[in-house]
């Protein structure tokens, strides 16, 4: 099985160089991919470095900044070509910690769609304010009581696909970003039968950088739903 983790990078110098050897260190059948969006502050060239001494890392420079959503597309579209069979989304900046990663692959051997929820078993954030969890609480709340996806955390970026899932969904179709994009690549998954499962994670706030969160991927979620809904209604997923 091969097996690839996608990481979208912007500004994370701090955190990469870091976080990409305790990914690989989880199983030798993992490979890293950085899609970076031409961070400034030199994070692919850090990548390039890392590159240079270990076939397993590989750099997807873009020449823009253009969204997580599209990063994690463009980094779909490589892992399709490249033979992959389990494909993770995952953030550089250790609110996803590598040592979940094993759960992941024994969950996907009963599952097409791996989820790590910090909500199946209470709230599980740290070192988040209270402003920020109540707006991700409630916005799953909201996104499954619009679209009716039975997960408990839809907003979550820690995942693992089979390649089949990302074969089905249509990536091309997919615009969307940030909380919007977590919710549609879920929302599509389970409209198309696949299976889902939800995992256990504990969350804790970025170590270094800058969060990306802006008021422009809360309003986006906000529609989104209601759009997944109706194109759902009307067949066209």
């Amino acid at each position: 099985m091969k097996i690839l983790i996608i990481i979208p990078t912007y500004n994370e110098k701090e955190n990469i160089g870091k976080i990409i050897p305790l990914v690989l260190e989880k199983d030798p059948r993992i490979e890293v991919l950085v899609v970076d969006d031409n961070s400034p502050d030199g994070t692919a060239k850090i990548v390039e470095e890392l590159n240079s001494n270990n076939s397993r890392i590989k750099l997807i420079r873009r020449a823009e900044k253009t969204g997580l959503g599209t990063a994690y597309i463009t980094g779909f579209h490589y892992a399709l070509e490249n033979g992959y069979d389990c494909i993770f989304e995952m953030d550089s900046d250790f609110s996803h910690n590598p040592d979940y990663i094993p759960d992941f692959l024994n969950a996907i051997k009963e599952a097409d769609l791996v989820l790590g929820s910090r909500y199946i078993k209470g709230v599980n954030v740290v070192n988040w304010p209270i402003s920020r969890l109540l707006l991700s609480f409630y916005a799953n709340v909201y996104a499954r009581w619009v679209t009716g996806l039975p997960v408990r955390d839809s907003t979550g970026g820690f995942k693992c696909f089979r390649r089949n899932v990302l074969e089905k969904i249509g990536l091309d179709n997919i615009h969307s970003n940030g909380y919007a994009f977590q919710i549609e690549m879920s929302f599509r998954a389970w409209r198309n039968g696949f299976k889902i499962k939800e995992i256990p994670i504990i969350f804790v706030d970025r170590r270094a950088g800058e969060s990306k969160m802006s008021k422009k991927i809360v309003r986006e979620a906000v529609w989104m739903v209601w759009k997944l809904r109706i194109l759902s209604l009307l067949g066209r997923l």
